[in-house]
């Protein structure tokens, strides 16, 4: 599919009545799996595909050729628009951002998102000038080709700013950001001033405001247009398998072997190379 109507195409899931429910898989049988319950679109995580390779998010330990053999993975499996969840843009630069973006739309990427982090603990979030000239620069190379989502780390990073916040999502829209995105707002009177300060442009929450786990149909009601996951889903994943391992050391082979058969498995694999 195209570019420019693959843009069109999961643009259309963001605007139209009640958006989508986007979950993040880990890898290429998470993302058969979440497929094959019927979501409309999937997405990385950073934070858990840097967990796979044992490895740390958000500090540049992870490479721009690393994630897009990754989000192409489950492109190629499973047919669905891939929103690659990017970090920073993976450079230093606008220009590097920009170069960055177009990868994603030549590895065949639905959607890109990009933070305003800097992979620095000491200031983890960028400046505010230039912040937005990345995102510029986003998306001027996205082109309508692929979904650029703007997002502020400001709650992640312990700066509960929510004018701050609402200023640079603000900023990110008019450059052109399609999505808009800060991640765990501390309740839901700051995520519906971020839907209403933002308006009309999608906003996408992760999971829910950082005090309480709402529904979906709350946060739509909210006026949420994109609910992901993040690495939740691995997390659940990886809960399971330490409990598994527990069960395992106390000689529990019963406990610790649940689970899905390799058949279920062999099945979806084959769906993929289908």
């Amino acid at each position: 599919m195209p570019g420019s109507e693959l843009y069109e195409t999961f643009m259309t899931l963001h605007t139209r009545d009640g958006g989508l429910v986007m979950p993040n898989a880990w890898d290429g049988l998470s993302a058969l799996m979440l497929a094959e319950a019927g979501f409309e679109a999937i997405a990385t995580s950073s934070a858990a595909f840097a967990a796979t390779l044992g490895r740390s998010d958000g500090r540049h330990e992870v490479t721009l050729g690393e994630h897009l053999e990754h989000a192409r993975l489950f492109g190629q499996l499973t047919g669905l628009p891939v929103n690659g969840d990017f970090e920073d843009g993976y450079g230093d630069t606008p220009e590097d951002v920009a170069a960055s973006v177009e990868a994603a739309v030549a590895s065949g990427l639905a959607g890109i998102g990009i933070e305003d982090t800097s992979g620095n603990p000491d200031q983890p979030i960028r400046d505010f000038d230039d912040a937005v000239n990345r995102m510029r620069s986003a998306v001027n190379a996205a082109r309508r080709r692929i979904v650029v989502t703007g997002r502020t780390d400001n709650f992640i990073q312990q700066r509960p700013d929510l004018d701050d916040t609402i200023r640079r999502l603000t900023a990110f829209a008019e450059v052109g950001a399609d999505v808009l995105y800060a991640p765990y707002p501390p309740d839901l009177d700051a995520l519906t001033a971020i839907v209403t300060a933002v308006a009309p442009t999608p906003v996408n929450v992760l999971i829910s405001p950082a005090d309480k786990v709402l529904t979906v149909a709350e946060l739509r009601k909210a006026g949420v247009k994109r609910i992901s996951l993040g690495p939740a889903l691995y997390t659940h994943a990886m809960g399971a398998l330490e409990q598994a391992a527990k069960a395992l050391v106390t000689g529990d082979l019963t406990a610790a072997t649940t689970g899905i058969s390799f058949e279920r498995i062999s099945e979806l694999l084959a769906r993929g190379k289908n």
